[in-house]
């Protein structure tokens, strides 16, 4: 689809719209989350048609970040390339076999690469979750130094490490750090939602995303939220009342 297209909502006037509607919803960046939310959704519906029906069928948000960065930076490893269930049930086994049943960097330093084979956990997967224990445990990696960066600089720290790549880094963002303005141009279940709820006839691409997402800016996080929120309706799924790191 031409890229005109994807635009077209997007047009000179809505630009002018878009501004005047942005100064009336404008917050302090200390605003608490829930009025985030309120002002996001508040926003969204008044831009985008198409949007405001969604929230409308999706109902309220229930983003609920888990600030603890290193336990969300392990379930995400452990939840690439399989279902929501499998990385219930392999988080779940190695918190049970984990000093104190915590996450930690500490405990799971306990783990040698054979412990985390005989739970279950892929070749990768385990060097994945040993390389980020030893980078924190050693000090090469202060995540107490990531809320106090911009979301690319985020971006570019975590995904030096092994294992770590930009969707991973941008649900950090999202669910650890809640930044308002992500828009994961990669995530499969993000992409196939706008292309059902904006009856495109195939899946947009990165470049078209971007452009569409323009007109969501600052709040690009939930508009994904609720584009993922509309495919677990499509799909006859309930809402979870506190969303994990996998966006399915």
């Amino acid at each position: 689809m031409p890229l005109a297209r994807a635009l077209v909502s997007y047009t000179v006037e809505q630009h002018y719209r878009r501004h005047h509607i942005l100064k009336a919803h404008r917050m302090t960046p200390q605003a608490p989350l829930a009025d985030v939310i309120v002002t996001a959704t508040t926003y969204l519906s008044d831009i985008d048609p198409i949007m405001a029906e969604t929230i409308r069928r999706v109902g309220p948000c229930t983003l609920a970040p888990n600030p603890n960065i290193f336990e969300a930076l392990v379930d995400a490893i452990i939840s690439q390339q399989i279902s929501v269930k499998a990385a219930d049930t392999m988080v779940a086994r190695l918190r049970s076999a984990a000093p104190g049943n915590v996450l930690t960097p500490d405990a799971l330093a306990t783990f040698q690469h054979e412990d985390l084979r005989a739970l279950g956990f892929t070749t990768p997967k385990s060097n994945y979750l040993r390389n980020l224990t030893e980078q924190v445990v050693s000090g090469q990696l202060d995540l107490a130094l990531l809320p106090a960066l911009p979301d690319e600089e985020v971006i570019d720290t975590l995904v030096a490490l092994k294992g770590i790549g930009r969707w991973t880094a941008e649900m950090i963002l999202i669910f650890s750090l809640t930044r308002p303005d992500v828009l994961p141009v990669d995530d499969l279940g993000f992409v196939e939602a706008v292309r059902v709820m904006y009856n495109l006839p195939t899946r947009p691409k990165p470049k078209e995303l971007r452009a569409r997402g323009e007109l969501w800016r600052p709040f690009r996080t939930f508009a994904t939220w609720y584009m993922w929120g509309a495919r677990r309706v499509e799909q006859r799924q309930s809402t979870r009342a506190r969303t994990r790191i996998v966006s399915l």
